[in-house]
C-alpha cells in the first residue's frame, strides 16, 4: 500500500464508446432534421388532404425531436464511480463522523409496521461504530401500532445486531435475510440461527396480532411510558408532538447481549393540527433535522423511505469515501444511491425497475455535476440541508471525535425538544424555503437537490455492484400510473416555478445538468404530442389520406432510419442495463400508457394549480397487495381491477386504433387495394398496427379475462362507446 496516505478515496471513470455514441447521435439528429424538412416542404394544399393535421404532426415531430435532443444530456458524458473503503478505514477509522439516519412513514395501513421496522433494523446494523450511529423514525401517521412495533424492534435489536456482526449477515433486514435462507434451502440451521429466527417470529406475531386488532392492549400500554403520550391523542391529523428516545446511544447501559454499544433510536410523530398545513414528507424531514440536531447532530444525514431497507452494510463507508476525500470531496453535498426493488419480476410488466434511469441516465447527470436528489437512499451533509453555500475558503471538516456531553436527562430532553416538532415552529422562519427540505411541490426532493446544487455544491451518483437499498415497487397498473402522475406533476410544477432549472439554475449549474433536469421536468407536456401522434394518423387511415412519405420516395429514408436507429438503440441500452427483450417491450407499453394518462392528468392538474383552481396533494403509494393481486403480478399478468378515469383514456385509445386497423383491413379486402395502401400508407399502417399489438393486454383486460384483475365493465362500455363514436364521427362528419 505504497503512497496510501495520498491515494484518493474514490475514482471516476468515463464511459467507454463515447465518441462512437456521439457520432451515432449526430446521425440521428440529421435524420430528424430531414423529417422536419419533409413536413415543411410537403404541406398539403387544402384541408381535404389533411392540411391542418399536417401542422399538428409537424408540431408533434418538432417536440419529439427537441425532447430527444434534451435527453442527450443524460447520455453524452456518463461517468462511473468506484470507492476504496480500505483506505478510508486505514486513515480515518477513529475519526469517522456521526451519521443520523431518517426513516419516514405516513400510514400504518399502506405501510405496515412490520415492513417499517425491518427497514429500521437494517440501518441500525450498518458496519459502522454504533456510538456514531443514530436512527430516527418519523411517523406521520402518529400510530400507536407503529410506535409499538418500534419498541419491540428496540428490544429485538439487542440480539439482531450481535447476530449480524458475529456471522457477517447480508442483507441485514431480518425479513429479507430469513427469506434468502428459505430461497437457498438451508438444510440444518445452527443453534444461533434457530434462536434468532424464533425471537423474530415471536416479535412478528405480537406486532401482527396488535395490527389485526387495530390497537394495543392495556397490558402492552402499561409496559412503556411512551404510550401515555397518546392519552390526549385525537386523530392522525390532530395531536401533540410525540417524541421518545427508545435507545440512548450515550447511555452506558445501552448495549446488546454481547455488551457492545447500541445506536441511538428515536421515535417522532410531529404535532399535527387541521388548521396548520403540514407539508407532507418535507415537513417531516425538517422536523427530524431540527430534533436530531439536539440529540446526536450527526454531520451526515441518510434518509430512506420506510419500504427501502438497507441491502449492504458497507454503504455508509461507501458514501464517506466521497465526503472525506481530501482533494475532491469538499464540494460534494450529497451522495445519491439508486432506487432498486426486490419485487421486480423477470420481464418487469410495469417497468418499475427504473432500469435505464438508474443504469444510464443518472450516470450521465453525474458527468455534469451530479444527479437529482430522489428522496431516498441519499447521504447528505447536514450543513447543506440547512442552507449553507459552498465556499472554497470555508471547507467543512468531517473528521472529529464524538465525545460531546449532554447535561439533560432523557426525559428532560424529550420534553424540551417537542417544541421543535410543533406545527407552529416554522411560522415566520426560513424553514422550507432557504433552510431544510423545500416546500410547495409534490417532489420536494428534486427541488431540494436543485437548490443545493445552485448554492455551488456538487452531488455524486454511486451505483455499486451490490444494491445498497431495496424497496417495494407498485404491483398494479393503477398504482404505477398514480406514482408517475405524482412524479411528473411535481417535476412540471418545478419547471413553472421560481426554481425552474430553465432560469433559476441558469449560470449556477452546468448546462448539461440544466438540460438533464429539464428532461424530467418536461415529462408531463409529452402527453400532448403523444396523444396527437397516437390518434390522428390512425383516424386518417379511415379517410385514406396519407400523412407520411410513400415507400418509393427518398423522404422515406430519414423516417425509416430515425425509427430503426432510435428503437434499436433503445433495445440495446435496455439489454445492456440487464433487462430482457420482453421487458423492453413492456417498457415501451408503459411509456405509452404514462404519456397518455399519467402525464396528461399531471399536465392538466399543474395548469389548474397555476391558475389557482386546485391544490397539490401528496399521495402515498400502497406497499401491500392482496394475495390474488400478488399472484397475478408474479405471473406478469397486468392488473386493472379498479375503476379509473386514466383507464377510460387508455382503453378508448386502444379501441380506437383497433377499429381503425380493422377499417383499413376491410377496405383492403373489399377494394383489393393492398398494393396501393402498401405504397402510400405503409408507415401509418405500421404505426397503427404497433399500437394495436402493444395494447394486447388491454384488449385481454377488456374482453377476454374473467378474474378480478380485468378491466371494470363500466370502463369497457364507456371506452367502447367513445371509440366507436370518434371513428364514426370522423368518417362521416369530417
Amino acid at each position: 500500500m505504497a503512497n496510501c496516505e495520498n491515494a484518493p478515496l474514490f475514482e471516476t471513470r468515463r464511459a467507454k464508446g463515447r465518441v462512437l455514441y456521439r457520432l451515432f447521435a449526430a446521425s440521428v439528429f440529421v435524420g430528424i432534421c430531414f423529417i422536419w424538412a419533409y413536413r415543411v416542404n410537403h404541406l398539403p394544399s387544402d384541408q381535404e388532404n389533411g392540411r391542418w393535421v399536417w401542422f399538428g404532426l409537424f408540431a408533434a415531430e418538432l417536440w419529439f425531436g427537441i425532447y430527444w435532443l434534451l435527453t442527450q444530456a443524460l447520455r453524452w458524458n456518463r461517468v462511473y464511480r468506484h470507492t476504496f473503503k480500505d483506505r478510508l478505514s486505514q486513515r480515518y477509522e477513529n475519526e469517522l463522523p456521526g451519521v443520523d439516519i431518517f426513516v419516514c412513514t405516513a400510514d400504518p395501513k399502506l405501510e405496515p409496521p412490520m415492513m417499517v421496522i425491518n427497514t429500521v433494523l437494517s440501518v441500525m446494523v450498518y458496519d459502522y461504530p454504533p456510538e456514531k450511529l443514530s436512527v430516527y423514525l418519523s411517523d406521520d401517521g402518529g400510530s400507536q401500532l407503529t410506535f409499538y412495533a418500534l419498541l419491540e424492534a428496540s428490544h429485538f435489536s439487542k440480539h439482531w445486531i450481535s447476530f449480524c456482526k458475529k456471522f457477517k449477515v447480508e442483507p441485514r433486514s431480518p425479513a429479507a435475510y430469513f427469506a434468502s435462507l428459505s430461497d437457498s434451502h438451508t438444510a440444518s440451521p445452527s443453534k444461533d440461527l434457530t434462536a434468532i429466527k424464533k425471537l423474530y417470529e415471536d416479535m412478528e406475531n405480537r406486532i401482527q396480532t396488535a395490527t389485526k386488532l387495530g390497537r394495543i392492549t392495556k397490558e402492552i400500554g402499561m409496559k412503556h411510558k411512551g404510550f401515555s403520550q397518546w392519552d390526549s391523542y385525537l386523530s392522525p391529523v390532530d395531536h401533540d408532538s410525540i417524541l421518545q428516545i427508545l435507545i440512548d446511544g450515550r447511555d452506558p447501559e445501552a448495549v446488546d447481549i454481547e455488551g457492545c454499544p447500541l445506536p441511538t433510536l428515536v421515535y417522532l410523530a410531529r404535532e399535527k393540527r387541521p388548521q396548520h398545513f403540514h407539508n407532507y414528507k418535507a415537513g417531516a424531514m425538517n422536523a427530524l433535522i431540527r430534533v436530531s440536531s439536539e440529540i446526536s447532530n450527526g454531520q451526515i444525514i441518510l434518509n430512506v423511505d420506510c419500504d427501502m431497507y438497507s441491502n449492504y452494510s458497507q454503504s455508509v463507508r461507501d458514501a464517506l469515501c466521497f465526503f472525506m476525500d481530501e482533494e475532491k470531496g469538499h464540494d460534494i453535498a450529497y451522495v445519491q444511491f439508486p432506487q432498486n426493488f426486490e419485487n421486480i419480476t423477470k420481464n418487469e410488466v410495469y417497468s418499475n425497475s427504473l432500469r435505464v434511469i438508474c443504469e444510464v441516465e443518472f450516470h450521465g447527470l453525474d458527468g455534469y455535476g451530479g444527479p437529482l436528489y430522489v428522496g431516498t437512499g441519499c447521504f447528505h451533509r447536514r450543513e447543506t440541508l440547512c442552507g449553507r453555500k459552498f465556499s472554497k475558503e470555508n471547507k467543512i471538516e468531517l473528521k472529529r471525535d464524538y465525545d460531546a456531553k449532554r447535561q439533560e436527562s432523557v426525559l428532560e430532553l424529550e420534553e424540551n425538544l417537542k417544541a421543535l416538532a410543533r406545527c407552529t415552529y416554522e411560522i415566520n422562519t426560513k424553514w422550507g424555503s432557504e433552510i431544510g427540505v423545500q416546500y410547495g411541490c409534490p417532489v420536494e426532493d428534486v427541488i431540494t437537490g436543485l437548490t443545493i446544487q445552485c448554492r455551488g455544491w456538487k452531488s455524486v451518483y454511486y451505483n455499486p455492484e451490490r444494491k445498497a437499498f431495496l424497496g417495494v415497487a407498485p404491483t398494479t397498473l393503477p398504482q404505477t400510473l398514480l406514482q408517475h402522475k405524482r412524479w411528473s406533476e411535481g417535476d412540471f410544477q418545478i419547471l413553472l416555478s421560481k426554481y425552474s432549472p430553465a432560469w433559476y439554475a441558469h449560470g449556477r449549474i452546468s448546462s448539461g445538468l440544466q438540460l438533464g433536469y429539464c428532461c424530467y421536468c418536461l415529462w408531463a407536456p409529452n402527453c400532448l404530442a403523444a396523444l396527437y401522434y397516437y390518434t390522428f394518423p390512425s383516424l386518417y387511415l379511415l379517410k385514406g389520406i396519407s400523412l407520411f412519405p410513400q415507400l418509393s420516395s427518398p423522404w422515406m429514408i430519414p423516417f425509416a432510419y430515425v425509427i430503426f436507429a432510435k428503437y434499436t438503440y433503445s433495445l440495446v441500452e435496455f439489454l445492456w442495463s440487464g433487462g430482457t427483450i420482453l421487458g423492453w417491450w413492456n417498457d415501451q407499453r408503459i411509456w405509452l400508457y404514462k404519456r397518455t394518462s399519467s402525464y396528461l392528468f399531471a399536465f392538466i392538474d399543474t395548469i389548474l394549480k397555476s391558475l389557482g383552481f386546485s391544490e397539490s396533494a401528496f399521495v402515498v403509494t400502497a406497499k401491500v397487495a392482496d394475495e390474488d393481486v400478488s399472484q397475478r403480478y408474479e405471473k406478469e399478468i397486468m392488473e386493472f381491477g379498479a375503476s379509473s378515469s386514466m383507464f377510460t383514456i387508455l382503453a378508448t385509445l386502444a379501441l380506437l386504433n383497433l377499429f381503425c386497423l380493422i377499417g383499413v383491413l376491410k377496405k383492403v379486402i373489399l377494394d383489393q387495394g393492398i398494393f396501393r395502401l402498401y405504397e402510400t400508407m405503409l408507415l401509418q399502417i405500421l404505426l397503427c398496427g404497433v399500437l394495436v399489438l402493444i395494447n394486447w393486454p388491454m384488449y385481454q383486460g377488456l374482453f377476454l379475462r374473467k378474474d378480478n384483475g380485468k378491466m371494470p365493465s363500466s370502463i369497457a362500455a364507456k371506452s367502447l362507446v367513445l371509440a366507436l363514436s370518434a371513428c364514426t364521427c370522423f368518417t362521416f362528419l369530417y
